[in-house]
This record gives C-alpha cells, structure tokens and sequence, in this order.
C-alpha cells in the first residue's frame, strides 16, 4: 500500500535507539527522505548505518532541550533535504520518583525535555508545511497523560501539557492541511523500561526479571510492545491514509489503559 509519504521529508527527535530508532527505520522503508538526531553524533550516526548502507540518510547531533540546536538541526535538513513535511517528536522520559524528590530545577529539565522541546521543533517546520500546505506532527508520550503512573509524577504532569498544546494547535492548523496527533506509547521493550525496572529492583529487593512480569501483568496483551508496533501506529499518522485524523492522542498499549474513551 502506497503511504504517500515517499519523497517527503522527515525528521524523527531522539533516533538513536529504542522507539524513535523504529520509527526512523519505519518511514526511511516507506520512501521518506530521513533526517534523525540524537545527542550523541557516534549514536546517531551509528543508528544511521544500521538503516541505511547508502549513505542518504542525515544524521546530526542535537540536543532537543536547546533551541539553538533545534535551530540548527532544522535548518541543516531544509538545506540539504528541502522543506520539512513530516516531524515526529521523540525524548527520552524525566526520572522516575515522588513529589518530595524532585526540586524546580528537575521540574524545569522535565518541562524542557518534553514539553518545550516539541514546542520549539514545530514552531521550526511550520513554515515549511504552511507554505506547502501539508503536513504531519506526530508527538510521542505516555499512556501516563491518560492513566497516571504512580512513581512517574514529572511524566504525568508535563507530558498533559503537551497534549493540551496540541489539541489547540491541530484546530488551527487543519485548515492548512496539517496534522498533529499524539501516540501515547504503552509498556514497551526499550532500555527505559529496564531502567525503570531496575530503579523498582534496587527499592524492592524483587528480583528483575519478576519486575518486569509484574509490569506487564496489568496488560491485558500480557507482554511488552515491539517498538516496531508503536513505529506502525506513527505511519499511519503521518501518512496520507489518515488525513482527515488531527488532534487525536492514540494510545498503542495492548488494552493497558483502562477508561472507556
């Protein structure tokens, strides 16, 4: 089936491994001219090779809670790739812990890393889809803005913002011919979730391996997702299939959330 995407550019946020990786891999199988990043030039470039032998592919260093990386990074892809069609906004997740754990400083990184991170991205492409008048943003968060995690409560809090903006964003940008739409990603098998189920392992004394039974438990799947699923769910979003979809936060989480809407 043919996505629509092929020729487009894209860019994928954090690409290095994990989630964001899969996605990069997902939309470079379906024709879109890729740019990825990461903070780590020898991760992202690595990460680039695995995709592609080619060499078409761009990978550059940036790191997404600096708006002039974010700047630069744009603009090195319109440059060499041309204008912006598709973002998807990937970033690691802020630490796991309680409310007395965390001062201003670590509220301010949280809301850097995933909020305003995303903020700045699209506020760089837009003029780009704007002139085109088609596009994609697809931001990647948590089942937490619809479920909250109990010892996750910088996720919960600054990841609803983001959802807030772009629900008021897609209502203005429609218009346009451009989408926003979020992906509230589940338990998936990515090395954040060992983190956190190692964190759970040193607190508890439970062994790791029944950590990571007892997380998925509550899974009516009763496993982890593949990266490679929550990668699909993204292309489809970005594609021209789903062009009347805007303003939506699709949770790909093997039933794990609970609410009925």
């Amino acid at each position: 089936m043919d996505m629509g995407i092929k020729g487009k550019t894209a860019i994928v946020t954090a690409a290095s491994k994990g989630i964001g990786f899969a996605i990069a891999n997902r939309l470079y199988s379906e024709g879109a001219k890729l740019a990825i990043c990461s903070r780590s030039g020898e991760n992202i470039s690595a990460a680039a090779r695995k995709i592609s032998d080619k060499g078409d592919i761009l990978a550059l260093p940036c790191d997404v809670t600096d708006y002039s990386s974010i700047k630069d990074f744009v603009s090195r892809v319109r440059s060499e790739l041309g204008p912006i069609s598709i973002l998807v906004n990937n970033a690691g997740g802020p630490p796991a812990g309680y409310f007395e754990d965390f001062d201003d400083e670590a509220w301010l990184r949280a809301f850097e890393l995933n909020f305003l991170s995303a903020v700045r991205a699209i506020r760089e492409v837009l003029p780009d889809m704007k002139a085109n008048h088609w596009g994609r943003i697809v931001n990647m968060t948590s089942v937490s803005v619809k479920q909250p995690i109990d010892n996750l409560i910088l996720s919960n809090s600054i990841r609803l913002a983001l959802i807030g903006m772009a629900k008021t964003l897609s209502n203005q940008l429609a218009p346009l011919g451009i989408t926003i739409n979020n992906i509230a990603t589940g338990l998936t098998k990515t090395q954040r979730i060992e983190n956190l189920a190692m964190r759970k392992s040193t607190e508890t004394g439970i062994p790791i391996d029944d950590v990571l039974k007892n997380m998925v438990s509550d899974v009516p799947m009763k496993r982890f997702a593949r990266p490679v699923e929550i990668a699909d769910a993204v292309l489809f979003l970005v594609s021209e299939i789903a062009s009347y979809i805007t303003g939506i936060t699709l949770q790909v989480d093997g039933g794990y959330v609970k609410f009925v809407l």
